[in-house]
């Protein structure tokens, strides 16, 4: 429920670059967003998206499933039961976009359950959310042909297939390194070349580097925990197999969501003092309760600004994997998409619907502005654009839209995220 928030006194800027304009070093200053300073020319920061009050009963239903549906419920006034009335713009996209027209990817990291039931940010329809791949080893086995399932044969075949060149001449590499005639220089000139032709049989294979495989495996029943850190590395691995997944042209979409609504149970972490925080909507909440009846959380606003650093961190490690990707006509796959880091409420304590965080990353082949902070609208609080964002963000991507969401919303494109 929403809150009277006068006691809790304004809160100093954390978050939001320092004013609209071009991202330098010194306009992100002190901001949780500094973190992405090393990729501000290809930021988009978009400040002031405005969604619709539609009646779902509850502020964190509204949020997380009209973020990427732009859809009001199926039935009003069904909290934590509700449904969306449309489908999300990543299915939409992956529909458009995938070869065969087949389904985007979704991604959950974080426990399941919840007042919203978890995974809920995803869906093909009305009423028809989408089921997630959940532990990170399910997602990358399903990319590169396998399962848990397969039997002993079955993976020691798979296992051959992932055979590198560098193990057939194995012995003759052996015997070449232990020659005496061979300098350090030359030893490390061999290291490099073996290093280079596995790095290469790994991108034409579609298969991620031994180490990320390796902490897949090592994972285990963590990507169910309430563990923030937990919960972010499970996010990151998410991300690896994600952008793989992208750059192999197994899909043009997915969507990744971190924790549930109402997220109750993840605890992340004081960047200050290593200590765990409170639970994470108590924290958002700036309160010991999951309303407003509970005692004031000291140096509340300091402390979700660390864990918004923390997400931001996680943000840029998918901008950093997507940046190792050239592309044939020049630049990377981070340039030729887009990525958005976003979040279903404008504030914790009064769930607001007005000036939801949109950071989006990449100009989807030239088409959107980059480097800069823009606030949309004129900065009209009333303008209820959301909507609008999505359809900018499908155009962008070479599916011209401007009626996605529910009928009732302004249609077309905002021409100032354009170039």
């Amino acid at each position: 429920a929403a809150q009277n928030t006068s006691e809790l006194g304004s809160e100093p800027e954390r978050f939001w670059p320092r004013e609209p304009g071009a991202l330098t070093t010194d306009n992100l200053r002190d901001r949780s967003l500094d973190e992405l300073t090393d990729f501000r020319s290809q930021l988009l920061v978009v400040g002031n998206v405005n969604s619709q009050n539609f009646d779902y009963g509850d502020g964190h239903a509204r949020g997380a499933l009209q973020c990427l549906t732009a859809r009001g419920p199926t039935v009003d006034g069904q909290g934590g039961s509700s449904e969306a009335a449309g489908q999300s713009i990543d299915h939409y996209l992956g529909r458009a976009l995938n070869p065969g027209g087949r389904d985007s990817w979704f991604m959950y990291a974080g426990r399941t359950g919840g007042w919203l039931g978890g995974p809920r940010i995803s869906s093909r329809g009305p009423a028809d959310r989408r089921s997630p791949v959940h532990n990170p080893r399910e997602g990358y086995m399903t990319l590169v042909g396998g399962d848990a399932g397969l039997s002993a044969e079955a993976q020691r075949q798979l296992a051959e297939r992932g055979r590198s060149v560098n193990d057939l001449v194995r012995s003759q590499l052996v015997r070449l390194m232990s020659t005496p005639r061979l300098s350090r220089a030359d030893r490390d000139r061999i290291e490099l070349h073996r290093a280079a032709v596995r790095d290469i049989e790994i991108r034409l294979a579609c298969q991620l580097p031994e180490d990320t495989v390796r902490e897949i495996d090592g994972l285990g029943a963590a990507y169910n925990g309430t563990d923030g850190d937990e919960v972010l590395a499970t996010a990151r691995l998410h991300m690896d197999v994600a952008a793989l997944a992208i750059a192999c042209g197994v899909t043009r979409s997915v969507a990744i969501q971190v924790g549930n609504g109402n997220d109750g149970n993840t605890r992340y972490r004081n960047l200050s003092t290593g200590a765990q925080l409170e639970n994470f909507h108590y924290l958002s909440h700036r309160r010991l309760s999951h309303d407003s009846s509970g005692a004031i959380i000291s140096d509340s606003d300091q402390l979700h600004a660390m864990v918004d650093r923390q997400f931001a961190r996680t943000f840029r490690h998918l901008l950093s994997r997507l940046a190792e990707y050239p592309m044939p006509t020049g630049g990377t796959l981070l340039d030729c998409g887009v990525s958005a880091w976003l979040n279903d409420l404008g504030n914790g304590p009064a769930h607001s619907r007005q000036n939801l965080p949109w950071i989006l990353a990449g100009s989807a082949g030239g088409r959107l502005r980059q480097g800069e902070y823009i606030r949309l609208s004129g900065n009209d609080r009333n303008a209820l654009n959301h909507g609008q964002l999505l359809n900018t963000i499908a155009t962008a991507l070479g599916v011209p839209t401007s009626d996605f969401g529910d009928p009732g919303l302004p249609r077309g494109t905002l021409n100032e995220m354009m170039r």
